[in-house]
């Protein structure tokens, strides 16, 4: 049996219905999501509908407003600060509006960190807990994936959470002293 064909080496004349199928690459199901966190608890994993385009819209009327806000304000009440990351669909203005009426502080786009994973809680510290544990055998399929998701986030403590937060301190301290370049030797 013959390798599998990536596209992008493909003479430009060969097209794709040339190509048997079983020689393509194939992509593998994805699964996005999403999750708020604090030092007074955090939000149920948020998933993306599959196959969803996640622009300012999904992420304002599905994300944000049925998933995410409902669960801090379970959480916090109305005393918490609400922040987010640089990625686009959060910078939609329409979002930005969104969040600027429906929370008690929300913290602008103009003092948020840049779409860095070096300064995300969730990403430089949270995520790796999770793939350690959810990826201890094979995963099966996405229904798998986010069976053991579940399960794994709801036995992650808080003072796993907490230790993020507190690095992300040590984090932003570390990114200002080298003026926004790579930092983590400074850590």
């Amino acid at each position: 049996m013959a390798a599998p064909t990536n596209l992008q080496n493909v003479s430009a004349t060969t097209k794709k219905r040339e190509i048997s199928a079983e020689r393509l690459l194939r992509t593998r199901p994805t699964l996005m999501v999403s999750v708020a966190v604090s030092k007074l608890g955090c939000s149920s994993l948020a998933f993306m509908d599959p196959g969803a385009k996640v622009n300012g819209t999904y992420n304002r009327d599905e994300l944000l407003s049925k998933q995410l806000l409902p669960d801090i304000r379970r959480i916090a009440g109305d005393t918490f600060i609400f922040q987010q990351d640089s990625a686009p669909d959060h910078r939609a203005q329409e979002t930005i509006d969104s969040l600027s009426r429906a929370t008690p502080q929300f913290i602008g786009p103009d003092l948020w960190p840049p779409n860095s994973p070096h300064l995300n809680p969730v990403n430089f510290k949270l995520w790796g807990v999770m793939q350690e544990r959810v990826c201890q055998t094979p995963i099966h399929d996405i229904d798998d994936l986010q069976t053991r998701l579940i399960a794994v986030w709801s036995g992650i403590q808080q003072q796993v959470i907490d230790e993020a937060i507190v690095q992300w301190r040590k984090r932003l301290q570390a990114c200002m002293k080298a003026v926004g370049r790579h930092f983590e030797h400074l850590l």
